[in-house]
């Protein structure tokens, strides 16, 4: 069992069949025990009469007074919470949630880091327009954005049966978010004018009412399944970035001694994404701390080794003694964890086919990545890296191009940019090569890779002269750089024919063999 098993002096066995308090078994029977796990894997959430129901008489159909009985015996096992209430908390017509939990202890130490994740329900739209037709498809509409927002592993999304609970109901956000447990809100309106729809969807902070996002659809009757479709990627796209900023924000204000695991996390990724070698190192202390707090965490173990494998392949100072043995160890370990999470998969399907040399094995796992969360530009760029180096570059500008449409704000896009700055350079286009790192660049001008681009197609386009000021820049920024080092960073899946045009541009503009 997943030591989210664990709220104040409670816990879950391993074999998730027996109740512990303060690690002696407690008789909660076959059917509290069942009711228990439902409403800890829910996380703070409310979980429906029906879903209990299933949980503790999967495939029998029984009156729902035998789940008051249950919940009623099952408070009396617990007792009462720290704050003298009750444990098991009812949310009236919906369901039931457990309480908050009681401040850490020392057994709670290691609780999964996904149970500190935010939650976010995506609440009913409103139908503004008076047409019952309309109402199916704000419903569908609702639905498919609740499917594609679960695909994202950076928060949990409350099931469609907890927010439905809510139809038709005047509400207050923050009212829902303490019925539960979300942090975040998406809520929405349709309204039909002749043959024109307006959909309005914005996601909202539960905990202030504060309106974080907001964006207007406009489309047309006849053609209202891809309307449905493009409302859903736009929400599935801007949703996991606003939140990841919010949730950053926040914890920037937090003293460093006070940040559990999945905080460091959140204060790790922006030094990772600088893309520069002492924000770097310090990325990875913190994402280390992380997995130190928390050795099951996925996510800080994919970034620690995602942050050692940008050390390594750019040769920056090693700061572990083996940055390129513990990256592959991490990446294993990562992908042993993963447990579905497309991110993960894609950075880790990454690193194994361009840096560890497994190919076949990293391209799966990166297309079960992107088979497993299309809308999200942090997958789809991955899928461009690895693409790029390990298969087909029309692929690979496939989902580069995906991705840079997906990155909102294109502010953690450089990277991606580069790599199709990159494939166009592999496929002799050195014109639009150039706009591709031009753009990099504008986002990023300290990363190194980028030069590359910019240092080699000039040279193979002819235009030595500009092709000798960007290695001077280049060289600037990375003095001990040469052509050998830069070879000898790259995947050998086609042997140098990916990276032949980039090591001939930089030896023709200055930049030394070694």
């Amino acid at each position: 069992m997943s030591a989210t098993s664990v709220f104040g002096p409670f816990s879950l066995d391993r074999s998730g069949k027996v109740l512990l308090r303060d690690g002696a078994p407690v008789d909660a029977g076959q059917r509290g025990i069942a009711l228990l796990k439902a409403l800890i894997e829910a996380r703070g959430g409310t979980v429906t009469k029906s879903e209990l129901l299933e949980a503790a008489w999967p495939d029998v159909v029984v009156d729902e007074g035998n789940l008051t009985v249950q919940i009623a015996s099952l408070r009396k096992v617990l007792g009462t919470a720290p704050d003298g209430g009750e444990w098991i908390i009812t949310v009236p017509r919906v369901g039931y949630r457990l309480a908050a939990r009681a401040p850490v202890t020392p057994a709670m130490h290691q609780a999964d880091a996904a149970s500190r994740h935010p939650m976010l329900a995506v609440l009913p739209f409103q139908n503004m327009s008076g047409d019952p037709e309309q109402e199916y498809f704000a419903d569908g509409v609702v639905e498919d954005i609740i499917t594609a927002l679960s695909r994202f592993r950076s928060f949990a999304v409350v099931a469609r049966h907890s927010s439905f609970a809510y139809k038709g109901r005047a509400l207050d956000v923050r009212d829902v978010g303490r019925d539960l447990g979300v942090r975040y809100v998406v809520e929405g309106s349709v309204r039909r004018s002749g043959d024109r729809l307006r959909i309005v969807a914005q996601l909202v902070d539960a905990e202030t009412g504060a309106h974080l996002w907001a964006k207007t659809f406009d489309g047309y009757a006849d053609d209202i399944f891809a309307f449905q479709d493009l409302i859903t990627e736009q929400v599935a796209m801007i949703v996991s970035p606003r939140i990841e900023q919010a949730e950053t924000e926040s914890v920037r204000r937090k003293p460093p001694e006070s940040l559990d695991a999945y905080e460091l996390v959140l204060r790790g990724l922006p030094l990772y994404r600088a893309a520069k070698a002492e924000e770097n190192a310090e990325s990875v202390r913190l994402f280390m701390r992380a997995i130190e707090l928390d050795p099951g965490y996925a996510l800080a173990i994919c970034y620690a080794a995602i942050a050692l494998h940008t050390r390594w392949n750019l040769r920056w100072p090693p700061i572990t003694g083996d940055d390129f043995g513990t990256c592959i160890a991490l990446t294993r370990r990562a992908v042993d964890l993963a447990g579905g999470d497309a991110l993960i998969l894609a950075a880790c399907g990454t690193m194994l086919a361009n840096t560890i040399g497994e190919y076949e094995e990293g391209v799966a796992l990166v297309d079960l990545a992107i088979a497993g969360n299309p809308n999200n530009p942090l997958v789809m760029g991955y899928g461009a890296l690895t693409y790029l180096h390990c298969g087909d570059l029309k692929r690979a500008l496939e989902y580069g191009h995906r991705a840079v449409v997906l990155h909102p704000g294109r502010a953690g896009a450089f990277w991606i940019l580069t790599a199709i700055a990159h494939a166009h350079i592999a496929l002799d286009a050195f014109e639009e090569a150039l706009v591709w790192a031009e753009r990099s660049l504008a986002i990023n001008p300290d990363f190194e890779c980028t030069y590359w681009m910019l240092i080699s197609a000039n040279a193979k386009l002819g235009r030595m002269d500009e092709a000798r000021r960007w290695a001077a820049r280049f060289l600037k920024i990375r003095p001990d750089a040469t052509v050998a080092m830069i070879r000898g960073s790259q995947p050998k899946r086609f042997g140098d024919r990916r990276i032949s045009n980039i090591l001939e541009g930089m030896a023709a503009a200055g930049v030394p063999e070694g």
